[in-house]
């Protein structure tokens, strides 16, 4: 596969910093509970946790697919937390996003589905006709081929795998340009093979983009194999936060309760 387009350096434009962060679904039940953490540097950064434990919600508070109850979340001097309207939708163009499920647009070609990651900055008649700028499109083929899907351009989405689906996700977000990529659970629907490949590739997104790439994972030993550094959260709480090699089964029994489970 060859290289992705160079990013400039990351600076505190890029940083994401979170700040006593709560979300409650029902009052008095908080999902996440005071989380305070900052993100700036580039490559992995996995999230990892007990099912319920808000790993998926603090992402997509983030991302503001749902809104926090309480505390800021800062991405270059913006709160997401407080936006609303056409500022939130700028907003998210500086987040890349993606799913465990891949939403793709399964009737589209796997260029359009890439392209899809421009709906933001272009005009709304270009993106209802998706007629998009000619250096769009050409960034877009440049982008499959550095996910290895350059053969694919045409073909529906509905005609790809699974891990071919999950690859064109990566490229339609690292089409957004953004400063910072969240991945909710990437490799929970892909085989242990394809789970390392979409690992691999997004811990390349990371370093030759130079931005940071917040990862919600299950796997454990794959985080830790591609992570620069673990956030441990359990009952809407982090209690760890470092490098992977210093993540012990003491904390790991502290994140998922009890040490039975990893006999």
């Amino acid at each position: 596969m060859s290289a992705l387009p160079v990013a400039e350096a990351p600076g505190h434009g890029r940083a994401l910093v979170i700040r006593n962060l709560v979300k409650e679904y029902r009052k008095g039940q908080p999902v996440l509970r005071d989380i305070s953490l900052s993100v700036s540097e580039p490559g992995i950064v996995a999230i990892i946790g007990p099912s319920g434990t808000g790993k998926s919600t603090l992402i997509r508070c983030i991302n503001r697919l749902v809104d926090p109850t309480s505390g800021s979340i800062m991405l270059g001097g913006t709160d997401l937390a407080n936006l609303q309207g056409e500022p939130l939708r700028a907003a998210r163009r500086r987040l890349g996003m993606v799913f465990q499920e891949y939403n793709l647009v399964e009737r589209l070609t796997v260029i359009e589905n890439v392209l899809c990651g421009r709906l933001g900055y272009v005009p709304v008649w270009r993106a209802w006709t998706r007629r998009f700028p000619e250096e769009d499109i050409a960034r877009a083929f440049a982008l499959l081929e550095s996910v290895g899907l350059g053969d694919f351009a045409t073909r529906r989405a509905d005609q790809l795998s699974g891990g071919q689906r999950q690859r064109v996700g990566i490229a339609r977000a690292v089409m957004q340009e953004p400063d910072l990529i969240l991945a909710d659970e990437p490799t929970s629907s892909l085989d242990p093979k394809t789970s390392v490949e979409i690992m691999e590739l997004l811990a390349k997104v990371g370093r030759e983009r130079n931005i940071p790439v917040l990862v919600n994972i299950h796997n454990v030993a794959l985080a830790r194999r591609y992570a620069l550094r673990m956030i441990g959260m359990s009952k809407g709480l982090v209690v760890y936060d470092g490098p992977p090699a210093g993540l012990q089964d003491s904390h790991l029994a502290e994140i998922y309760g009890g040490e039975g489970w990893m006999e």
